[in-house]
């Protein structure tokens, strides 16, 4: 096992359990500020770890900007004191109520949300009038995923338009996502991402000449920051996430990103049900189960592993080595998605020097803390 994976004592450690390796992660912290130049140009997603301690050390590197997907991601940034957050998500139902809420509870804290729709828009602007509150909106833009925003042009200028126009809503600027952009070819990935920029800037330009302010493009994701990062234009916030911790898959989507995964889980040997079988205490309950069964997870230490059974609390492996493990014998495992892994662990352990220093608690995953 690689050094930077050493742990001197895991006999208090139960497991499934996941492990942070500190030292790793303040380095993918410190690569991510030098791909950007400047950390007040990055606007880091929260939703991979869902830790105030990670914030922390983010806001302590001069990172200051930052984004949530949930209310509770939101109120966990507030608590950490970040007075700049996108809450980048499309409000509806009772998220406008609780929008409200939030900007009387943290009313110095700037909060920009998402719309792409006329309905949310008004209806968001009548609670935070009648509460006597205003918020930033930002006009989300489609870009080729299909998920949610409007594609530049018309309809997306008659929108902003009327955010701009609606008491309680402060039109705040342009959300630009593209988490379409996979490409494993650098060159392939920067042409789609400047394509992408190319119809936003004109969109952009378009709202100027209509007198409409556009204060930030809150622009990209993991594999496409760096593309962002490399435009002189001071609007751009660039929005990496998963780079922060790091994991298999975007190892292999994006290799031109150097970070190293920072969080792993430990996990167990509880069977030998066959002579080429090993049975982990690693279910789906422990390790996102989104991506295809045989890629969940990755063994440094037993690179043959071959996933053929997974279940709440079982994993089972094909190996070729099947006979060099008992039961009780450890692992760690490299998680192939790591953002819903972490959400799976009400804690983590955090390792420095090959020492358990601490516990974090996962404090945003679930989606209500008080708001």
């Amino acid at each position: 096992m690689d050094a930077c994976y050493q742990i001197d004592d895991t006999s208090q450690i139960i497991s499934p359990g996941m492990i942070i390796f500190k030292d790793l992660l303040e380095d993918n912290l410190r690569k991510m500020i030098e791909l950007v130049g400047d950390p007040s140009r990055l606007r880091p997603h929260c939703k991979t770890h869902k830790m105030r301690e990670v914030i922390q050390l983010e806001l302590s590197l001069g990172i200051l900007k930052h984004k949530a997907a949930t209310f509770a991601e939101a109120e966990m940034l507030a608590e950490a004191g970040v007075k700049d957050i996108c809450l980048a998500y499309n409000l509806v139902g009772p998220n406008i109520a609780r929008a409200v809420e939030f900007r009387k509870r943290w009313p110095d804290v700037s909060l920009q949300v998402t719309a792409d729709h006329p309905t949310p828009v008004e209806q968001l602007g009548e609670a935070m009038t009648a509460a006597g509150v205003e918020i930033e909106v930002l006009l989300d833009l489609n870009t080729g995923q299909n998920r949610t925003g409007l594609e530049p042009g018309v309809a997306a200028v008659e929108l902003y338009q009327m955010i701009a126009n609606t008491p309680g809503l402060i039109a705040a600027g342009l959300h630009v996502y593209d988490g379409q952009n996979h490409q494993v070819d650098f060159q392939e990935r920067k042409e789609a991402v400047l394509a992408v920029w190319n119809d936003v800037s004109q969109l952009r330009d378009q709202l100027l000449t209509e007198g409409l302010k556009v204060s930030r493009i809150v622009a990209g994701a993991t594999g496409s920051f760096p593309i962002f990062a490399g435009i002189d234009d001071p609007d751009i916030e660039v929005c990496p996430g998963t780079c922060v911790l790091h994991d298999v898959g975007y190892g292999e989507l994006f290799p031109d990103l150097k970070f190293t995964p920072a969080a792993l889980v430990l996990t167990r040997v509880i069977s030998r049900p066959g002579p080429d079988r090993v049975t982990f205490d690693l279910g789906y309950k422990a390790i996102a189960s989104d991506p295809a069964m045989q890629n969940r997870c990755r063994f440094p230490e037993l690179p043959d592993a071959k996933a053929v059974l997974q279940n709440e609390e079982h994993l089972v492996v094909m190996t070729e080595r099947a006979n060099e493990f008992q039961p009780g014998d450890e692992l760690l495992a490299i998680p192939r998605h790591v953002c819903p892994t972490s959400a799976l662990h009400k804690s983590v352990t955090v390792v420095s020097g090959g020492k358990v220093v601490d516990h974090w608690n996962v404090a945003a995953r679930d989606r209500f803390i008080s708001v």
